[in-house]
């Protein structure tokens, strides 16, 4: 199988942030990482995204996601992109990183500032070149200041795809919605804008959004694409309705726990298991019982969406 570089064409549509299920000895279940990655391809996902924040990839081996792109490259990678997530705490880890995922057969790269060292601009466009120019990958920048501290400016971001033909993409993660009509003010179509906060979603599809990296996906395929494809194609009322029912749901991946939500929310949902690497800890009972029973509400009136 050949991994032909993602072009600009290939961005867009909803792009699971998938898990990375664990077993007890705290290895990965690559069996049921394939099956989960094709169940929801299955369901009209557009690519699968590993191993980003939420697949904790801050936390697992360089061998360990090359264990992951091949699976899921054998899982779907003949219907859809693998895009691989290079986040480390240095340039020259990440451009490893980014070399051994196209060796993998990935076809995209959503690539990320360091992670301990926030440098000026100068060092964060250096960092971003690097990782760009190391494959013939097509990227996407990774942009969520909240969580590592970066934020990278719509006129940045517009001198990065100047600078970039490959650079086809961005994930817009600050919270801020006047970002998705900032980057389209200076850069019209060259690239395609990504929600990348689950709750924000339905917004970001109104300001303009080309796509989606999707955190509730991983237990809910069918609602996601649902909704995505009802607020695309401007039946917004559908939309809002879909929505009103899943926010408490999407909620759950926009907070500092959201790895452990996702995954409470994915297993209640039949799908995998709630173990987490360390240092994270699994909930404490109070705070799990709490979110268990937003997710239980949910679930007893959950839309009747084929599945």
């Amino acid at each position: 199988m050949t991994n032909t570089p993602m072009q600009r064409a290939d961005w867009s549509g909803i792009f699971p942030a998938i898990t990375t299920p664990l077993r007890a000895d705290d290895s990965i279940d690559l069996e049921l990482f394939g099956t989960h990655a094709a169940w929801m391809v299955e369901h009209g996902c557009g690519a699968i995204v590993t191993p980003g924040s939420l697949g904790e990839g801050g936390l697992l081996r360089l061998d360990e996601k090359r264990a992951l792109w091949s699976r899921a490259v054998e899982a779907v990678g003949a219907a859809v992109p693998v895009v691989a997530a290079v986040g480390a705490c240095s340039t020259r880890e990440s451009v490893e990183i980014a070399r051994a995922a196209h060796a993998c057969g990935c076809r995209g790269l959503m690539v990320l500032p360091p992670y301990a060292y926030k440098g000026d601009w100068r060092e964060t466009h250096a960092h971003f070149a690097h990782v760009f120019e190391a494959t013939p990958l097509g990227c996407m920048l990774y942009n969520n200041p909240p969580a590592y501290g970066t934020d990278v400016l719509p006129e940045q971001v517009e001198e990065l795809a100047t600078a970039h033909a490959n650079l086809h993409a961005i994930k817009e993660s600050s919270g801020d919605i006047r970002r998705m009509t900032a980057i389209r003010a200076r850069l019209g179509d060259r690239l395609a804008v990504y929600v990348g906060i689950d709750d924000m979603v339905l917004e970001g599809l109104a300001a303009g959004a080309d796509g989606w990296i999707a955190g509730l996906v991983n237990g809910f395929p069918a609602e996601s694409v649902r909704l995505f494809d009802l607020a695309a194609s401007g039946r917004l009322e559908e939309a809002a309705e879909l929505y009103r029912w899943f926010l408490p749901l999407l909620r759950l991946d926009a907070g500092p726990q959201f790895v452990h939500l996702v995954k409470l929310a994915q297993a209640r949902a039949g799908w995998g298991n709630e173990r987490l690497r360390l240092p994270r800890l699994p909930l404490e009972r109070e705070q799990r019982d709490r979110v268990m029973s937003i997710i239980d509400v949910c679930m007893k009136i959950r839309p009747s969406i084929a599945r």
